[in-house]
Order: C-alpha cells, then sequence, then structure tokens
C-alpha cells in the first residue's frame, strides 16, 4: 500500500511545497466564501498556495492553477454526551490535527467537543488519503502535511507587521493582593497626589494610588510618578482612569514592562468602589459606582442600552440580508459600515451581479483582490447563506432551558480587514476606529479600485460650491469640489433645553472642585434645523489670497450643493479633540427627520451685481527659492511652527504635519490632524511643502476628508511659460504640469524622463489615470444645469461621474457610537428593509422597536423620485 500511495503522488511531487516562514497558511477561512472546516463541505488547502476554498470553489482553483493536491479540513462539533467528562479545551480525536486552528463559534469547552479530521485529495478523480499517515507517504508530502497542519493562521503571521502585538494576561493578575486601607476612589476630580496633575491618570490596583504616568505610557505627558511608586513599594499593575469604559481598560505592569490583560479587572476596580459592569449605567462620564442617592433621583436610561434596545424581546430575523457580522475585536465600526453599503443597490449590483465574472478573472491569490473579496462579502451578506434560522426542535429546547444560543454568529471578516486596512497606521491596528473615516477610506479604495468597471461610488458623489467673498473689495469667485459626505455642525448653543444645560455645567463644576459625585447627565436636545442653519453659516477665510489685491486678505465662505447625489450621507459633528488628542464625544439628541428637502440649499452661482475677483494665481515660487529661500522669503506661507512640531510628537512626519498646518490655514491643529488622515495615503505625502500654483481660493478644509480640488485642471499660464522659455515644447510642458499636479519642479523632473514621442504614445493612458477626484468640465456643466438629469456611465467623460437629481430624501440607514470617544466604545446599524427598521449588533440581527435615531452619528438618505 505504501508503494501504491507514492507512486499514486510522483507525479504531483513538484508541486506540493512546505510552507516557509513567509508564508501564510489559510486553514480558517475560503478565498472566495466564508466557508471553514467547520461549514459542511470543510475547507480545502491547495498544497501549493496554501490558499483554503470551499467545497464550491476548489474545482475554480484546480481548472485556473492545475493543482492537483489539497489538504481537507474538517471539524465536526457536537454537544458532550450527558455524563461526559467537562473541562475547559475541547477534546480531539487527534492532538496534532488543526493544532493552530481557531474555532468559529462561540462554543462552551464544557459543552461541547471537537473532532477534527484531515486528509490528501487528489483532483480531479478525489482520491482521498486520510492523515496522519506517516508510514505510507513519502517523506517529503508527510513533512509538507505536518507543517500545514501545525502552521500558524494566516492571519496571526500578519499580526507582528501590521495588527498590535497580542497582549498576554499578566502574571500578577490572579495573584495580586489589594490592600484593605478604606481608599474609595471618586467618579471625577482625580488628581496626581504627588503632582497635581489632572490628566493620563494611573490606578495602582495594589493600594488605589493615583499617579501621573509617563510620556510613553500612551502618548500624554506626565512626570513618572506612577513608576516611582512602584519602585518604592513593588506594587506591579496599574490601570489608565482616562479612557475606562465597559470593554476597554489600558492596564501596564512595571514588573513586566508591558502593556497586560487582567481576567480580574472587575473585582480588582471593584475593591476600590469602580464598577465597570455599570460604567454606562449610573449616568456618570466614568462609569463609578455612585454612592450618592441622597436625591433618590432614578439615573436615566443610557445610551448604551438605548442605541442596542438592551431589555426589549428583540425578534431575530434570518435569511438573505439579515447576516451579521462577527466583532473580531472593536471591528464593529468596520461592520456597521459595511452592512448599511451593501444595502446599497449600487454596491449589490456592482460587487454582487457581477459575482462570477469577478472571480472567472480573480488573481492567482484571491485574498489580495479588493473586488473579489467585495463580491465574497456582498454574497456572504445577501445570500443567507449563513444566517440560517435553528430547527424547530433545537428552538423548543433552548426556549425550555431559556438560553438563546441559536443566534446564528455572523460571518468572520479577518481576510477583508486584513486587505482593506494593510498599511493604514489605524484600521490595522486592533483598536476601535471612527465609522466615518472608515467609510472615506473604503470610499477611496472602491474609486482606485473601479477603473474600467461600474463604480458604485457614483451614488454617492456630488459636487459642492463654494463661494468666497473678499471682505476688503467685496468682489466673489465662486469654485466646486467633490464630496462624499455631509458634515453637519451641533451647535449647542441652539440646544432647546439650553438653561439645563448650563444649570447642569454648574454643579457638575461645583462637584468636582468638592471631590463629589457628579450630577445626573443632562443630555443636549438640539433641533435639526438649527443644524441645518449652522452649515450654511458664512465661515471666515482669514488669510484668503485676493487676486483684487494681489495680497491676503480675509474673506468669508459659504458651501451650497453644486448637485444633490442619489445617497445623501450626513454625519453629525459630535466628537471634539480635547487633551492627549482624544476625540470625545458631545453627549447630545437631535431630531433627524424621516424626510429630508435640502432643494434650498442648492448653490445658484454668480449672481446679477455680483464682481468675480480676477482669474489670476498666487505668486509662483521657482524651484531654487522652493529650496534655498521660499520658508525665509516675505512670499512664503506662514505656518505655525509650534502646532506642526506638536503634531510630528505624534508621529507623523515633519513635512506632512507643515503641509496639513498650511492648508488648513493655520486653524490649529484639529483641522490640520483631520487632513493628515484624509491624505496620509497619498504618494508625496511626507514631501517638502511646495506652493500651489493652481487656481485656489486659499486655505480650505474639505468636508469630507478627501482633496477637494478646483475645476479646471488646465496648467496656470505663468507656470506653462517658465517651462517653454527653457525650451521645451509648448504641449509636452502642459502634459507634464497635469501629470504632476502643477508642481514645477517635478514637472521639470516629468519632462527629463519623458520623451515627446512618448508623451504623443501615452498622453490618452495619463489622461485617463487622472485622479478620479477631479471631475471633468462635461460634469460640472451638467451638475449646473439644475436639471434631474444624470451622467450615465456610458458617458464619454474621464472625470468621476454625477448623478443629479432633486434634494428630497427618505432616511433607510443610520450608524450609532456608543461611548465617550471614537477610540472607544461600541457601533450598531439601523436598517430600514422591507418597511421595517432592522437592528444589526455585531452578530445579532432583530426586529427593532424603538429605532434610536435621535442618537446616531452617520445617517444615510435615499432620494425620493420626482414624481
Amino acid at each position: 500500500m505504501a508503494a501504491d500511495l507514492g507512486e499514486l503522488l510522483v507525479p504531483y511531487m513538484p508541486t506540493i511545497r512546505v510552507p516557509r516562514s513567509g508564508d501564510r497558511v489559510f486553514k480558517n477561512e475560503c478565498a472566495f466564501s466564508y466557508d471553514s472546516p467547520e461549514s459542511e463541505g470543510g475547507l480545502y488547502v491547495c498544497m501549493n498556495t496554501f490558499l483554503g476554498f470551499g467545497r464550491e470553489h476548489v474545482e475554480r482553483h484546480y481548472r485556473k492553477t492545475g493543482q492537483s493536491v489539497y489538504m481537507h479540513l474538517k471539524r465536526h462539533v457536537k454537544e458532550k454526551a450527558t455524563g461526559a467528562a467537562g473541562g475547559a479545551i475541547p477534546r480531539r480525536r487527534n492532538g496534532k490535527v488543526f493544532l493552530d486552528l481557531e474555532l468559529n463559534r462561540d462554543f462552551n469547552g464544557d459543552e461541547y467537543e471537537c473532532e477534527d479530521e484531515a486528509k490528501l485529495v487528489i483532483f480531479p478523480d478525489h482520491f482521498e488519503i486520510p492523515l496522519p499517515n506517516i508510514e505510507e507517504l513519502p517523506a517529503l508530502v508527510t513533512i509538507a502535511c505536518d507543517a500545514v497542519l501545525n502552521a500558524a493562521s494566516a492571519y496571526k503571521k500578519q499580526e507582528p507587521e501590521s495588527w498590535d502585538e497580542e497582549i498576554q494576561v499578566s502574571k500578577h493578575a490572579r495573584s495580586l493582593r489589594q490592600q484593605d486601607n478604606g481608599v474609595r476612589i471618586p467618579p471625577s476630580g482625580w488628581k496626581c497626589q504627588k503632582c497635581e496633575m489632572k490628566e493620563n491618570l494611573w490606578l495602582n490596583l495594589s493600594d488605589g494610588a493615583v499617579l501621573c504616568g509617563k510620556w510613553f505610557f500612551d502618548g500624554a505627558g506626565g512626570n513618572g510618578h506612577a513608576l516611582d511608586h512602584f519602585k518604592d513599594t513593588n506594587f506591579p499593575l496599574a490601570v489608565k482612569l482616562d479612557n475606562l469604559t465597559p470593554d476597554i481598560a489600558d492596564i501596564y505592569s512595571f514588573d513586566e514592562e508591558e502593556a497586560v490583560l487582567d481576567p480580574q479587572i472587575s473585582e480588582h476596580l471593584q475593591h476600590f468602589g469602580i464598577d465597570i459592569i455599570q460604567i454606562q449605567r449610573n449616568g456618570t462620564d466614568n462609569g463609578h459606582h455612585n454612592t450618592d442617592n441622597t436625591n433618590n433621583v432614578r439615573p436615566r436610561v443610557s445610551e448604551w442600552e438605548v442605541i442596542q434596545e438592551s431589555g426589549m424581546k428583540l425578534k431575530a430575523v434570518y435569511g438573505s440580508g439579515f447576516t451579521g457580522i462577527k466583532n473580531l475585536g472593536n471591528s464593529c465600526y468596520l461592520g456597521t459600515t459595511m452592512q448599511v453599503l451593501f444595502s446599497i443597490p449600487e454596491f449589490q449590483r456592482a460587487y454582487v451581479g457581477n459575482l462570477q465574472r469577478i472571480y472567472d478573472y480573480s488573481p492567482l491569490d484571491p485574498s489580495t483582490d479588493f473586488s473579489t473579496q467585495m463580491a465574497k462579502l456582498g454574497h456572504g451578506l445577501l445570500s443567507g447563506l449563513y444566517s440560517k434560522p435553528p430547527m424547530k426542535s433545537e428552538l423548543i429546547e433552548q426556549v425550555m432551558k431559556e438560553e438563546y444560543k441559536h443566534q446564528p454568529k455572523g460571518i468572520s471578516l479577518k481576510m477583508f480587514k486584513a486587505l482593506v486596512s494593510n498599511g493604514h497606521p489605524e484600521f490595522s491596528s486592533n483598536r476601535q476606529q471612527d465609522a466615518q473615516k472608515f467609510f472615506l477610506h473604503l470610499i477611496n479604495l472602491v474609486e482606485r479600485n473601479s477603473v474600467g468597471s461600474e463604480n458604485p461610488n457614483d451614488a454617492f458623489r456630488y459636487l459642492v460650491e463654494e463661494r468666497v467673498q473678499c471682505c476688503q473689495t467685496q468682489k466673489v469667485r465662486y469654485t466646486q469640489k467633490v464630496d462624499y459626505l455631509m458634515q453637519l455642525p451641533a451647535p449647542i448653543e441652539a440646544a432647546s433645553n439650553r438653561e439645563e444645560l448650563i444649570a447642569y455645567e454648574a454643579k457638575r463644576n461645583e462637584a468636582e472642585e468638592n471631590m463629589r459625585a457628579p450630577p445626573e447627565p443632562v443630555r443636549a436636545r438640539i433641533p435639526f434645523t438649527a443644524c441645518l442653519q449652522a452649515f450654511t453659516e458664512p465661515e471666515n477665510v482669514p488669510d484668503f489670497w485676493s487676486s483684487e489685491l494681489q495680497a491676503k486678505s480675509a474673506g468669508v465662505k459659504t458651501s451650497r450643493f453644486a448637485s444633490f447625489p442619489e445617497y445623501l450621507v450626513v454625519q453629525i459633528k459630535k466628537f471634539t479633540f480635547v487633551v492627549d488628542w482624544v476625540p470625545k464625544k458631545v453627549d447630545l439628541s437631535i431630531d433627524i427627520p424621516d424626510f429630508l428637502d435640502l432643494s434650498r440649499l442648492r448653490g445658484t452661482g454668480l449672481q446679477a451685481g455680483e464682481q468675480e475677483l480676477p482669474d489670476l494665481t498666487p505668486p509662483i515660487v521657482l524651484p531654487e527659492d522652493t529650496r534655498n529661500n521660499s520658508m525665509n522669503s516675505s512670499d512664503s506661507p506662514e505656518i505655525d511652527e509650534s502646532a506642526a512640531v506638536q503634531l510630528a510628537e505624534m508621529g507623523f512626519p515633519l513635512e506632512a504635519c507643515r503641509k496639513a498646518i498650511y492648508y488648513t490655514g493655520n486653524m490649529g491643529p484639529e483641522m490640520a490632524f483631520n487632513w493628515i488622515i484624509a491624505h496620509m495615503e497619498e504618494p508625496d505625502f511626507a514631501e517638502p511643502l511646495a506652493l500651489p500654483t493652481f487656481m485656489d481660493p486659499g486655505p480650505s478644509v474639505a468636508s469630507s476628508g478627501l482633496a477637494a480640488t478646483p475645476l479646471d485642471n488646465h496648467p496656470p499660464e505663468e507656470s506653462i511659460g517658465i517651462l517653454t522659455s527653457m525650451g521645451f515644447p509648448r504641449r509636452h510642458t502642459v502634459q507634464a504640469l497635469k501629470a504632476t499636479n502643477n508642481n514645477l519642479e517635478r514637472a521639470l523632473d516629468w519632462i527629463f524622463t519623458h520623451t515627446e514621442r512618448e508623451e504623443e504614445e501615452t498622453s490618452d493612458a495619463l489622461s485617463d489615470m487622472a485622479d478620479t477626484t477631479e471631475p471633468n468640465d462635461s460634469a460640472f456643466s451638467n451638475a449646473n444645469t439644475h436639471s434631474d438629469s444624470t451622467l450615465s456611465p456610458d458617458q464619454d467623460a474621464s472625470g468621476p461621474q454625477i448623478k443629479d437629481g432633486p434634494g428630497r430624501y427618505e432616511l433607510f440607514a443610520f450608524i450609532s457610537h456608543i461611548g465617550a470617544s471614537t477610540m472607544s466604545g461600541h457601533y450598531v446599524c439601523h436598517i430600514k428593509k422591507e418597511g421595517r427598521w432592522v437592528i444589526f449588533n455585531d452578530h445579532k440581527v432583530c426586529l427593532s422597536e424603538r429605532p434610536p435615531k435621535d442618537l446616531g452619528y452617520i445617517y444615510f438618505y435615499r432620494r425620493l423620485s420626482s414624481s
């Protein structure tokens, strides 16, 4: 038999590889679906590429690559029989099989057991060889099989490079001795016991000492008194007080010199009067145990409970469009965003509608292809394959036991997250992130990967008309830019309960000064009409360059819609930056309307009686001056160097920080930080600042986080004249400036590296490669007609398509954030499907009883038909 197996495998030996240190072995997830070893058909791992495929897709890979040998992995999970031995670790039939395979379901090891099996399968005849089979298989095959079975999962191999290093449980956690010294930590008003510092404070879990940390603890300043305390007392563990939430506790071990986990953190905090479980429920900022019940005031229902509709018997729903997404640990910002996007027909059509074509033309490694993974995700959410209701017998049994474990655990987006976050400093981490920033990040990815195919971003894209008026001459300039998201201010001063807010703030300050528990928080109630009014208010532009005066002047800017998108995304500006650069959320409620008419916000263009500013550009800085004198000359940009250094200390390149300060008009580190986040993926992100040489109304901030772009990308005549005076042909000069965004120095390099003949041959290609955020003239002229017309994808237009129409909308989805900061907390989304609101809370999908529309963060509106 051994000889027979050896002879059978001889023709395939050259294709069987042993995984090397850099290889990723996909043992948990199919590249084209969410099948896993726990699925009915198991998972097939290619013994050459180590990609995983479900039963439905392994044949495609065999036909495309000719690879015949696969390892079939199957895990059987079943309930333990009555009387079976318990234990936290499920029993396995073979200790070597699936050594590093993760359990995709939240099974309790005391109630379930696993039986794993593996075998080699040879295609196309499906000849099976059970494993392990050391005696009968050739040595190379045995080594390869053993290496695959024992290899770490593909995602664990990525973690040291792109994800946070896995935090380990502290050796002191379970044996920590806490002193019975009567210390109780107040809910606010903390100060370092040695230096009166109020930020970056750490609570020692042994004696309750509150002391300041050092700079390197988490990026905030401090005098190191927490570390000094450890040296004096040898008390090893401390937890940061500033950002305690029910799901986040930053714990540091001075003895182990690293961040650690403490499985008993709830008990350790309870020792000092902090009830972490009740953090969101007691109505305090920090969730500390409120011992002041003298007023006998019933605490309000918390944001945590309202948004998740806790306490209600929500009915679970199953099937197509009702598939949950498993939380990978602070990945709910991603899950909620993708749930909403794939409820939109344009995204469904672009990816799920073209699924077979995308799969057939996918690269040899589908895990790295954006379109493939988007199609896979869309199909996973919409097919209903991963959202099946429980069997009737199972449901009756669980109801009898009052255990509701039948809810599907949802699909796991590990492969998708690894792809879309690759190289991104924020999304590649395991920390909580801002759903708005991820939405814009995904818009960028879709834009980059939709060349030559249907672009679902067309549904979101619209034009903003910006009117800037010079305060001295009263002349105006109209420009347009592309945007994808409307940022709506939330003016606290317009709150209907303003007097109540003022009284609360006075009581809170008094309680903090006297080290007492804070009063019951008051949520600001802001009319939606006030938010729209704040959006239309004029904005000062202090460093506006007036072409009439040929100098800087004060300016006033207003924004209107030059076109209305098919789907309007509205973000409520709930977050503001405070100490430590943590975006803190303002607690507010807005009466969001189900129907919205923004017709009155459509731009009108140049009006009768208005005088337009001359079409002149700011002074040009020649390359030599840029290198040697630009920062010292009178024409150089004014940059707040202290703000730039402050941003650089957060880890960003200094030149990028200087550009951020300049392009946001010296409006402060907060605006510059937003600019950095929006532009950090650009190739010239860290290059030195070069003054813009194209028509621009002055430094401004793109509301969407995507770069605002002028309408006309034709190079200025001054720039063309400088290069043509050097002897270069005009056509070649124009093409060079267009290819380098009108940067003189880079255009000169471009000319020397591209001959005129090459330029003629590639002019069409370069035109196609132009930045997709710069719409062409035909798109703008169409948008300015104020008609309900739409630019079809078939239209001959090199710029992005603008689907203009009426400004009347209906709310169909919203994403809500729970917590005090975008860097912590939880996201939930509600989507209106078939006339009913549905709540998507990670893997749980249920009919909503009370959708909390007033507490949302990002709202999605669908344009109403003109009929």
